[in-house]
């Protein structure tokens, strides 16, 4: 009798797996014969049952370039094609005009729409992937943070100063590992500016710790399993959280403090980083607040160092653009005074430099690609892009485009004195409403760093070193670069 229960049971688990099966398979194929009216979809394929195309479409390659997958699908469906990618049906477009069309639509016609273990370990008020009113209000804050902070001579003087403290670590040593000491710079220029912490700080290094971890599961296998990359991540988020909360009340407590000793608060408050004016926001419950501190250690920390690595890779190529940033900064320092600090001014001068940080952007390409889904059927030119369908805009088809960008494979920053930066052919932050609000400071992180490591250094690259695309970017061997010391 046990037996027979035994058999039944095993029979109703492999018919549920089959079902299962079968039914993802139907959802994946059925959508290859949709047609709407007189459009269809557009051509491609959907490649393997359940996984699709996602492991081809994931496959390493250089940055500066499309990538086996996308160069022979645009040159066999065109730049606008369907596949089946992270799951669900998609569209890909590597087209300039509908990746515009996309990001400006942002809410009306397409929503953000990142994988659901994206969201387990950013949480669900990220700026990153919220919606909507979140999004929306997330949004406005930052905005309003960096226009505040971005010219404060305080802010500058915190750059500067940890530019300085990396470059003199250097001194004596012939080679560096760059993108650790970028994430260094960063990491501390970010965290003093954000929570007001310093580097040898006890909560600074605990911070860093769980950081670390959540930025190994962020580009992790998504199993939530004890043990792996990704549960450990979603485990020091919540430490991270409970450090971010537990500063939020020391510092209410501190207010609450120098308001009973003193009604002056403009001259009894000590800090003025983002979290002693995200105190006074009032749109934002709590939990967003710490979400909000979150995204922006993430967004400076990692996007900026990366940033600060494709300049220092792409210098290293170019010795004629190394020198005439040398001259820009060589003359800008030339008119102050010993050991005076660089202003909102100085870095207005840099316009060269500013040339470089966009080439480099749009070479290494930091963001090859955005999620997006379509929340109604979208017409555009012959073809439909259904309603639930992800979209995938391809940024960096459009920045590698030689239609586009006249020899577009080559690393020229004196395009740029004649391109328009913000165009349609180039949006290395994305676009719309969802373009990065912390832009301006990464550009002012990278410019004030340069300014030192120019007038204070000569490096070179390893010759098979370069930006690989996983699709996140990141040098193969963290960008070793070898050292002269040469003060002007």
């Amino acid at each position: 009798m046990a037996g027979s229960s035994t058999f039944w049971l095993l029979i109703l688990v492999v018919m549920f797996f089959i079902f299962l099966v079968g039914r993802l398979i139907l959802n994946q194929y059925s959508p290859l014969f949709l047609r709407v009216g007189p459009t269809t979809l557009p051509k491609g394929s959907f490649g393997w049952p359940v996984l699709g195309e996602t492991l081809a479409f994931l496959n390493p390659h250089p940055s500066n370039s499309l990538g086996a997958f996308l160069q022979y699908h645009c040159s066999r469906y065109g730049k606008v094609f369907k596949s089946h990618l992270f799951l669900s049906p998609t569209i890909v477009s590597c087209d300039e005009e509908l990746n515009y069309f996309i990001l400006q639509n942002e809410g009306k016609l397409f929503e953000c729409s990142y994988p659901k273990p994206i969201h387990g370990i950013l949480g669900k008020s990220s700026m990153l992937v919220a919606v909507g009113d979140t999004h929306k209000r997330l949004r406005s804050v930052a905005v309003s943070l960096v226009t505040i902070t971005k010219s404060k001579p305080e802010f500058l003087h915190d750059i500067e100063n940890t530019a300085i403290r990396v470059l003199r670590s250097w001194k004596d040593k012939p080679q560096v590992i760059f993108c650790k000491e970028a994430r260094k710079f960063t990491f501390n220029v970010i965290v003093k500016q954000v929570l007001g912490l310093s580097p040898d700080e006890p909560q600074t290094t605990q911070i860093l710790e769980d950081f670390l971890t959540f930025m190994k599961g962020l580009i992790s296998l998504p199993l939530y399993i004890p043990g792996t990359p990704y549960a450990r991540a979603v485990k020091a988020r919540i430490r991270i959280s409970a450090t971010v909360k537990a500063i939020i009340e020391e510092r209410r407590r501190r207010r609450r403090n120098e308001d009973g000793i003193s009604t002056n608060k403009s001259t009894t408050r000590s800090n003025s980083d983002f979290l002693e004016i995200l105190l006074d926001v009032d749109t934002l419950p709590e939990d967003e607040k710490v979400s909000f501190v979150l995204d922006s250690l993430l967004g400076g920390y990692e996007t900026t160092s990366l940033l600060m690595a494709m300049v220092v890779y792409f210098l290293a190529q170019s010795p004629s653009a190394l020198q005439q940033v040398k001259v820009e900064h060589q003359n800008i320092r030339r008119v102050k005074k010993k050991d005076e600090y660089l202003t909102w001014e100085d870095y207005n001068k840099m316009e060269f430099t500013q040339n470089v940080i966009n080439e480099a952007m749009r070479c290494g390409n930091i963001v090859k690609f955005v999620h997006r889904k379509a929340l109604k059927d979208v017409k555009f030119r012959d073809y439909i892009i259904p309603s639930g369908w992800k979209v995938l805009p391809v940024i960096s088809a459009s920045h590698l485009d030689p239609s586009l960008h006249a020899n577009a494979l080559q690393f020229h920053p004196w395009r740029w004195e004649s391109e328009d930066q913000i165009c349609k052919r180039f949006t290395p932050f994305g676009g719309g409403s969802r373009c990065c609000p912390g832009s301006e400071l990464g550009r002012l992180e990278v410019a004030f760093f340069l300014h030192h490591l120019v007038q204070n250094f000569r490096w070179r690259t390893e010759d098979d070193e370069q930006p690989m695309a996983y699709p996140y970017v990141e040098f193969k061997r963290g960008l070793p670069i070898y050292l002269e010391h040469c003060p002007i």
